[in-house]
């Protein structure tokens, strides 16, 4: 499994050029390393901000499972997508509510057929909420299928 928390840096994260704002560090709670967020007050409505991890060396024909932890804390704080780069059209994965301020996990199971999928893209889009904030967290790629919980 490959480890592409924020606070190791094995992984090659990138941000995109062309959106709106940037993804930001912000310090966890318990003080051992940061997240990437998106703060309610950034940009205006619909505004887009794009976080690339640019995945290397997977296998072609295999499959995968992408972990993350994610949170959406805030009222009308926004939507959280995420895009595989040979899918690019339409989100694989979206969440535009968070119940309350807790963590949550998301999972993806990559399918790779010779093609291969060399990145993942966590789209935030800003809603109308003043508070609050969109953040991603503890994203692991683990080869084979999704575990069941």
């Amino acid at each position: 499994s490959v480890d592409c928390s924020f606070s190791r840096g094995v992984c090659d994260w990138k941000q995109d050029t062309d959106d709106d704002f940037d993804w930001n560090p912000a310090d966890r709670d318990r003080g051992d390393g940061y997240y990437m967020a998106v703060p309610a007050f950034v940009g205006h409505k619909k505004d887009m901000g794009r976080l690339k991890l640019l995945l290397t060396d997977l296998e072609p024909k295999s499959s995968y499972c992408l972990i993350f932890s994610y949170r959406l804390a805030g009222e009308k704080v926004g939507k959280l997508r995420v895009f595989l780069a040979n899918k690019k059209t339409a989100p694989v994965w979206e969440q535009n509510t968070g119940k309350d301020e807790r963590w949550r996990t998301g999972k993806i199971e990559i399918f790779q057929g010779a093609e291969t999928t060399n990145s993942v893209t966590f789209e935030s889009e800003r809603g109308k909420g003043k508070t609050g904030e969109i953040g991603v967290d503890n994203v692991i790629l683990i080869s084979g299928l999704c575990p069941e919980d």
